[in-house]
């Protein structure tokens, strides 16, 4: 083979490897649940 041949080949084979070891952790999901909605005690001063 020639000598181009064989530098693109070495060039995609390095491309290649680098593309795949610089792949981005995949990010965590948290979930938090709401706090419980509670009704407030109603006060009446007049009654």
């Amino acid at each position: 083979m020639s000598y181009r041949i064989k530098a693109l080949l070495a060039l995609g084979l390095v491309v290649g490897v680098s593309a795949c070891a610089s792949a981005p952790e995949p990010e965590e999901i948290i979930i938090i649940e709401p706090a419980p909605i509670v009704a407030e005690p109603v006060y009446n001063k007049y009654s």
